[in-house]
């Protein structure tokens, strides 16, 4: 039952980890006008992706050492 709990954990990493970094990447954009680059980033947005990374990182961690526990 820990290996299968591990194994959804670890699933639940890589998708916290991808939704995390997409939200990133995503969180500012930038206009050339006349030369001039004019950045946006919206910082809410930035913060909110560091925590789904943190979120993926304790979820990968957890899901590591259940799957590698023996269930005797």
């Amino acid at each position: 039952m820990k290996r299968i709990i591990g194994i959804l954990l670890l699933v639940l990493a890589v998708y916290l980890g991808y939704t995390g970094i997409t939200k990133f990447s995503d969180s500012s954009s930038s206009v050339d006008v006349l030369g001039v680059e004019l950045k946006a980033e919206n910082t809410q947005q930035k913060n909110t992706s560091y925590l789904y990374i943190g979120f993926a990182v304790i979820a990968a961690i957890g899901g590591i050492v259940l799957a590698k526990s023996d269930s005797k």
